[in-house]
Order: structure tokens, then sequence, then C-alpha cells
């Protein structure tokens, strides 16, 4: 998500202007990993507010001459002769287009500043309630609104602040400046603001990330600093810091009885309907296994007399953990002084939001939720993510890639495989997002955590199709465990493939070859796997999200898998168009080899999941940049593995 940060100066300080300057260009660099679509800063000095705010990367953005005059003219003293405070915003885009400057942060309204991490699910409630005029599409102008009507009426911010997390549904961390007030507010329903202040030197820093500030406060320029230790803005608090000697106040944003959230496990019975058939009669003829749904267009897929796929005969029962195993796994790692013990993968899918809920409300842990933003993180999936957060007060890192150019090396990788359409090419699309692995690792590092859990439902989820059709098989092994020896093939496949088709030689490469090695160079062998120890069960995940988080679905499938994954839409569309199935009937399968479904009730619901999303298919193209209908019209022309053409 975005990154928020900022600074307080007083004269004692010794700082001069190009000081504080050098100070504010580390804190967007070292932000800039949370969000590279656009950056800006509001500045307060001698009772004046300037804001500065442009669609640019914060490494962009500070270069420019205008960000430069624009210093000279807020901070027009060479040494400080008052205090100077300023926050600053390096923004991934959730909803706004940054092109749009009043969409871009710091927002202002009326005499209050705000910079938002965080995503405001029920924005359009507030502005109701708010009874003001709304200005912009991005969510953060809410919050500058309640606060500015709070102030306006009684003078006090607080009022406001309250009055805002009492209403809302999502998360939110704020910095908050005023022309009236002075002092800078910071407040939290999800636990990712850190400040650290030396009182007797008048310096406060804060920032999204612990390890932002850690690294602050090592810069030679602070070095005669004495800070003290570095404090948390948890969940459901706020404070305020006078700028007379730095005071902090410390306020609850609710009450006791207000802040109680129950979390309760739900239920809900797996709903099944008749569907219409497959519209094309000769996918419809497809020989299918008699026992699950796999058809023979699966990769090395093989029947018996009866009609059964080797599949189904070697299948062995799933074997798990245990949850004792694993709260005896948890506890070593468990911290009681209420940092974060454990990072876990979240993509605001189904399995790790209702991870993220076991290991807060039913083992006591301390998670850090961790997303990898590599542009197909849909605003389904962040809304998604907010919300799960800001119930249970989780602290959410999202590092962000520079998410232009990841979709411009998916656009050139779809073009390229729109020229020679090979199935076992597909995966390319989706390599940017492996990154993931090599990217916790280092914010696990840097928050000086030891565990690190993933929530995929691997039993059930994996799709060794996707690397079968490129050759390898990877039998009941998760990817990154297969052999030396069928890496090598792997990688031979791709290198034949390049070499045909000359267009997926082009500025992804290293991009790719970065994720090769996160998935399979990486050392993998430390983490651990929820779903490993403990029982998966459909109607228990999505009746608990839907019952207590208000989970939303996709408007275009009735399906609760992959609804946040901007990328499934389309590369399911190219697996059921030209093999005659996708991962929803490789799901179902095992799910009948377990007893949890019968045969016919999956086949009539893979009917309606393997349907097109036609509003993801457009999504998707417009986000990564290619015309649709043409990529549709040679997807339903490539030849089809379940008719000769």
């Amino acid at each position: 998500m975005c990154g928020i940060f900022g600074l307080i100066a007083l004269p004692q300080a010794g700082l001069d202007r190009a000081a504080c300057t050098t100070l504010l260009d580390e804190l967007f660099r070292r932000s800039e990993s949370r969000g590279r679509e656009a950056a800006g800063l509001a500045i307060r000095y001698q009772d004046q507010l300037s804001v500065f705010k442009k669609p640019l990367a914060a490494s962009e953005m500070i270069k420019r001459a205008d960000y430069q005059r624009m210093l000279g003219t807020a901070i027009p003293d060479r040494r400080l002769t008052g205090p100077l405070a300023v926050i600053g915003h390096s923004r991934l885009v959730t909803n706004g287009f940054q092109a749009e400057p009043d969409n871009n942060q710091p927002v202002v309204r009326g005499d209050v500043v705000v910079v938002h991490n965080g995503i405001v699910v029920n924005i359009d409630s507030l502005w109701e309630s708010c009874d003001e005029a709304r200005g912009s599409d991005v969510d953060t102008e809410i919050i500058a609104a309640m606060l500015a009507h709070a102030a306006e009426r009684a003078q006090d911010l607080a009022e406001g602040v309250r009055k805002f997390y009492r209403e809302l549904v999502g998360t939110a961390a704020i910095g908050v400046l005023s022309a009236a007030h002075s002092m800078l507010l910071l407040a939290s329903n999800y636990h990712t603001l850190y400040f650290v202040r030396d009182t007797a030197e008048g310096v406060l820093l804060f920032a999204s990330e612990r390890f932002i500030v850690e690294q602050l406060m090592a810069h030679p320029s602070l070095r005669h600093l004495s800070p003290g230790p570095i404090e948390v803005v948890g969940p459901r608090q706020f404070v305020t810091i006078d700028f007379d000697r730095l005071a902090v106040t410390w306020r609850e944003v609710m009450t006791p009885a207000e802040a109680e959230s129950p979390i309760a496990p739900a239920s809900a019975k797996l709903r099944v309907r008749d569907y219409a058939r497959d519209d094309d009669p000769a996918r419809a003829e497809l020989r299918r296994c008699t026992r699950c749904i796999l058809p023979d267009t699966m990769p090395f897929i093989e029947f018996d007399a009866a009609g059964v796929c080797n599949f189904c005969r070697d299948h062995r029962p799933f074997e798990y953990e245990g949850e004792d195993e694993l709260r005896r796994e948890l506890e070593t790692y468990r911290r009681r002084d209420g940092r974060p013990d454990c990072i876990v993968g979240f993509s605001g899918g189904r399995d790790s939001s209702y991870g993220l809920h076991l290991l807060k409300s039913e083992f006591g842990m301390h998670p850090l939720a961790f997303t990898y933003d590599w542009g197909m993180v849909t605003d389904l999936a962040r809304r998604n993510q907010a919300r799960i957060c800001g119930k249970l007060g989780v602290e959410h890192v999202i590092v962000s890639a520079d998410i232009q150019q990841k979709r411009n090396f998916i656009r050139k990788n779809v073009l390229a495989w729109l020229k020679r359409p090979r199935l076992g090419m597909v995966p390319l699309f989706m390599a940017g997002d492996k990154q993931y692995f090599y990217y916790m690792n280092q914010v696990a590092r840097q928050n000086d955590i030891k565990l690190i859990i993933f929530c995929e439902n691997g039993k059930f989820e994996r799709t060794h199709f996707k690397s079968g059709f490129a050759g390898i098989n990877e039998g009941s092994r998760r990817a990154f465990n297969v052999s030396v020896a069928e890496k090598m093939r792997l990688v031979a496949y791709y290198l034949g493939n390049f070499l045909a088709t000359p267009a997926y030689i082009n500025a992804s490469l290293w991009d790719t070859a970065f994720a090769f090695f996160s998935s399979y160079v990486l050392g993998h062998e430390d983490y651990l796997f929820l779903y490993d120890y403990i029982r998966w069960q459909e109607h228990e995940v999505e009746g608990t999200l839907r019952s207590v988080y208000d989970w939303e679905m996709a408007p275009d499938t009735n399906s609760s898998w992959r609804i946040g994954d901007g990328t499934a839409a389309f590369y399911n569309y190219i697996y059921f168009t030209m093999a005659g199935f996708t991962e929803n009937d490789t799901f179902r399968s095992k799910q009948i080899r377990e007893g949890l479904i019968a045969r016919d009730d999956a086949l009539r619901l893979v009917a309606e999941e393997n349907r097109p999303r036609w509003e993801s298919l457009q999504w998707y193209a417009q986000q990564v940049g290619f015309d649709l209908n043409e990529a549709l019209r040679i997807i339903n022309g490539a030849p089809k593995l379940y008719r000769a053409e």
C-alpha cells in the first residue's frame, strides 16, 4: 500500500534547510517501494501550509526544479527559526486516477491536510453522513473533509478522528497537519505507523515501516541525536504531537466497548445449482475420468479400462500435521511484546484472508501481512484486504513494483504469445509476481521476523498442468521443489520458444529471470504452509469471510476463488478455449477424491465457473494495454487439444 512519512524539526535541532531537504529526500526514496505512481508532501512552517504533489515516482519528483523551488519558498530561512513539520506520501493507486491532481496526496480540505495509507471501503456512506461536497475520486478526501468539518465546528481535530474511525470500514493510517493547530496528528486502525523522537534536540521522524525509521536515525545529519525508543501507533489509537518540545498525547479512537470486534467462525453450505451446458459441442464431448472430472487433454493423464485416470488411482487421502503440531510450531516464534512474530503472504484472496483470520483470532499470533503488488492486484482484492486488516488490527506492508513497467512487460509477452499460441508459455504472463518470495524474505529480515507463513491451499489448488504443458511433471510436489534436471528442461523449453518467437526477447527478460530465481533458486525450505497443518473446508472459509468480514465477491462470477487476481480470467479463458478445462476442473477433481463433493455436482459447478469473466477480461486488457477483441479472435482460432483443426 502507500507509504506515508514525515518529520518535525525545531530550531534547537540545529538543522538547516539543506539538511532537512536531504532527510526528506531519504524518506521519499525509502518509502517509494510502497508506491511509485505519485508522490507529494505538505510543509507547515511559520504557520503557513504549502503542498506539492506530482503523478511521478518520488525518486523522479525530488529531482525536479519546481520541487526544489517549492522547498525554497516553503522554507525561506536557511536556518530554522520556528517549528518545521512535514508529511509526505508515496502513492500506490487504489482509486482515483493519478493523472488528476486532486486524486493524489496530500489532500487538503479547509485548513486540514492529510496523507493516508489504506483503503476506505464504505466511502459512499461516509460522504452521505458527512453532508459535504465531494471534489475528487480518492478515498482520502473523506478523511480530510470529516476532520475539517469537526475542526470548524468544535476547533478540535480529535472529534473528527474519532467519528471517522468509529464509522470506518477498511483501513486507514493517517498523518494530519493543520494551519490552525500547532501539532502533528498520527492515527491508525491497523498498526503501521512508527515514530521516534529526541525531545531535547527537537527532532521527530515517522514512517510506515520500522525499518525506514531505523535507517533514517543512522543518517549522518542525525548522528548527534539521542533518540528514545521507536514508538508504535497501534490499532485504534491516535497521538497528537505538539510542536512545543514534541510533547506526545496518546488517545483512544474508541471506547473499549466500541472497539470490540468479536471474531467467530461461521459456516455456510456450498450452493449447487443446475447450470447451462457448455456452448462448444466438441469441448462438451471431451472424455473425462469416470471418477473425477479431469479430461483427456490434461498433461500426463492416462485412463484404465474402467475409465479411471492415473491421478485418481495414485491418490492417497490428504494428511495433515494437525492443529496441535501447528500450535507447537507457532509457540516457538510467538512474541509477548506485541511486535509482529510472523509474516503472512496476503493476496486478499479467500485462503490468505482466512489464514490471517485464523492466525490472529484463533492462534493468538501477531502477524504482519505482506503483499507484493506487481500491477495485477485488483481493487476488489485491495478492498477485501482492507476489510480483514482493519477489523483484525493487523499491520499490512505492501511492496509495490514499478506498476507501469510490470504491465508493459506483461503486454510485450502477451503480444508475443499471440503470434504463436502455446499453452506451455502461458505462465510467462504471471512471472512478474514471483518476486514476492524475494521481497517477503527481505521484509521479514527488516522486521526481525523468523517465521514466514503461506496460506496457499496447495493440496487442493496446486495446478501442475501449467508446467505440464511445458513438459514438466511436477507430480504432487510444489513447483519450487522439482529437480534440477526438470528446472533445466523448463529453461530449455522457454529458450526454444524464445528462439521460435523472437518477440519474447524483449525488455521483460531480466524480470523473467528474476522471477525464475525467486521461484526455483531462492531457498523455500523454512516456510510454514498453514494448510499443511489444518484441514481446509470451503464452506467454513467462505462462510466466515462473508459473515464476519463482509468479504466482497466479484460481480462476474459466483466463485470466490482467484477473484482478486487480475490475471486469472485471461489465462483461464486460454486454457478453457484451447484445452477444454481450467484450474477449476483440477480443484473440483481433488475435492471429489477427498470425498467433499459428488462428481455430478462438480460438473455443474465447473460449467458455471469456467464461463468467461467478461468484466475481468476487459479490466485486464485495459490495464495491460492490448486489444481484447483481437486477442480473443486469435485465441478462439488457435488449435484445440480436443479436436482436429
